[in-house]
């Protein structure tokens, strides 16, 4: 399917980049098949900017998925993380009006991640940082975090957060791609910590991007409100946030990427407004076929379900979020 001619371009904020090599360490490292999925997917740069010609995309910001790059080394992880990047950094430098990058942290090797975000943002050009939900189990409210949100805080930078498999996932995925309702739940498990926690609050300048129209978050939002309100008054968030859950979450940025209609788009413009909501294809995880349903279906549904052209706010909303980083 190819995009209406005089439709507004897009930029796809949540796109993943998979070289061959990386497929090999995480392969070499036990990681046989990403999540529970069939297998890993394949990826090239001119695959890539056919899949983006065919759809209208203009620009995609490219980040590496789960499992990220730390397969239980921390120095290992760190080198992986300086190839991936340098080499994002390299593909947006051939395609410049075409490419961006979040440059991917190595957590919890929090060091480590401290060094490639400064290095990504102001030697290789990345217009944010990529993490993962959890951190070989480690959720991001983790104080050892701290200086690592810091850094990110004064800089006001983009923080990119994709789902990871969670800790004990063999009792709770019922032998299911974990990237099917896992990651969801494990989105949703990473954020609502951030929240309840203050992390937020204490650093107003983090622009962190939940993906997968805000997982479960619409629906949970006010059921943690309640908690917060009524059963929440001690540890272990006895100094947390001032602000219920559902008032911070509209802080974030929110991509679409996944099942945005007919439900998912709707719950969470419901909760948060739609200055925030971002496009995302979840290229080359999501194959092209699969893209191209997902913006037809926004293109068939979102201005009778929520109103307004989709693309033109999309759009917007991550000129401003990229233009702020």
């Amino acid at each position: 399917m190819t995009h209406a001619p005089n439709s507004p371009a897009l930029i796809d904020i949540h796109a993943h980049f998979l070289p061959p090599w990386y497929v090999e360490e995480a392969v070499g490292a036990g990681l046989v098949v990403p999540d529970g999925t069939p297998g890993w997917p394949s990826w090239s740069v001119d695959d890539h900017l056919r899949l983006m010609d065919a759809n209208g995309i203009t620009t995609s910001v490219l980040s590496i998925s789960s499992p990220g790059v730390h397969f239980g080394d921390d120095a290992r992880a760190a080198a992986l993380a300086i190839r991936v990047n340098d080499f994002a950094a390299e593909v947006c430098a051939e395609h410049p009006d075409r490419f961006d990058f979040f440059a991917t942290l190595p957590l919890p090797a929090v060091d480590a991640s401290l060094a490639e975000a400064i290095r990504g943002l102001d030697e290789l050009g990345a217009v944010g940082v990529a993490v993962g939900s959890n951190a070989q189990g480690a959720y991001l409210n983790n104080a050892q975090n701290a200086e690592l949100w810091r850094e990110l805080d004064s800089r006001g930078a983009t923080v990119f957060m994709h789902p990871q498999s969670p800790a004990g996932w063999e009792l709770t995925s019922l032998d299911l791609p974990r990237s099917m309702i896992e990651f969801l739940f494990d989105s949703t498990r990473s954020v609502i910590a951030l929240a309840l926690d203050g992390t937020f609050e204490t650093y107003p300048g983090l622009q962190l991007v939940v993906p997968h129209c805000g997982a479960m978050l619409p629906l949970v939002a006010d059921r943690v409100d309640l908690f917060q309100k009524r059963m929440l008054p001690a540890a272990p968030y006895p100094a947390g946030s001032k602000r219920v859950a559902s008032e911070t979450l509209r802080d974030l940025w929110y991509d679409l990427a996944g099942t945005p209609m007919p439900t998912q788009a709707s719950a969470l413009v419901n909760l948060v407004g739609d200055s925030h909501v971002l496009f995302g294809s979840d290229h080359c995880f999501a194959p092209p076929a699969l893209v191209a349903e997902q913006i037809a279906s926004l293109d068939e549904q979102w201005r009778e379900r929520i109103g307004g052209d989709w693309r033109e706010l999309t759009t917007a909303n991550a000129v401003r979020l990229l233009r702020h980083s």
